[in-house]
């Protein structure tokens, strides 16, 4: 599938819909949702907390069972194939990097293992050296590092298991202005040198403007509204994005 960007399709969701129960009611988390990431291109999530954001990276990643609709890579279909089958083709980064190792292991030892049999120390060093952080701390465990510097360690694991595709939910929330700083440019230096593609979810619109090319605005679980994000962020067409775009401009006064 291609548009009319000439670049690869890499990632595609066709009317992804997901349904939990709470207690007696049931909510739709996901209500056919359409996504496509090209490679090489930035793809922001936005919207309020419980928009349905997270779930959609949860469900593309297969860490959740889709109800209804269709995964795609390229033209290979994923439909129903958990996360451990994903992780071949994407990699998820989450708001709290640093849980997601395991405290009993140095990093290195991490990292390593997570590459499905290959076992490269040299390719760890040139991604510790291409994220900026000192190569002595590989020998660390998870508690020695700052969240930034595990969010660091995270993409550099997602690239040694050969990730062109990153999920990152809301990976600059937790950190300071500089931590922030440090990781948006890491990206945007993998997207460069690498054509590395991301889908980016945050409640952050300036920081979603400064770093994407598009931008999904969901709301209860759809898609209101969708393009451009400069398109979106100055000339908003549903109310909805507009209330959200206005309280982030209160909130920057």
């Amino acid at each position: 599938m291609k548009t009319d960007d000439s670049r690869e399709i890499l990632l595609r969701g066709e009317r992804l819909s997901k349904r939990f129960t709470d207690k007696d009611r049931q909510i739709d988390a996901l209500s056919e949702v359409d996504v496509f990431l090209r490679r090489g291109e930035f793809l922001g999530v936005v919207g309020e907390s419980g928009s349905g954001k997270s779930t959609l990276l949860k469900v593309i990643s297969g860490l959740l069972p889709v109800d209804a609709g269709e995964i795609y890579c390229g033209e290979e279909r994923m439909t129903g194939c958990g996360a451990r089958e994903m992780g071949k083709r994407l990699q998820m980064i989450f708001q709290d990097a640093k849980s997601s190792f395991d405290p009993r292991f140095s990093m290195v030892h991490s990292i390593l293992e997570s590459g499905r049999g290959k076992r490269d120390l040299a390719e760890v060093r040139a991604l510790i050296d291409l994220v900026g952080l000192d190569s002595v701390l590989l020998s660390r465990k998870p508690a020695a590092l700052s969240g930034g510097q595990c969010q660091r360690m995270a993409i550099v694991r997602a690239l040694y298991n050969g990730a062109d595709i990153l999920l990152c939910d809301e990976i600059t929330s937790a950190l300071d202005v500089s931590s922030q700083a440090q990781i948006v440019g890491i990206l945007k230096k993998l997207k460069e040198q690498r054509g590395l593609a991301v889908l980016f979810v945050s409640h952050d619109i300036a920081l979603v403007r400064m770093l994407c090319d598009r931008v999904l605005v969901m709301q209860n679980g759809r898609v209101v509204e969708g393009g451009r994000i400069a398109n979106v962020v100055d000339d908003p067409q549903d109310p909805y994005t507009r209330q959200l775009i206005e309280s982030a401009r209160r909130q920057s006064l």
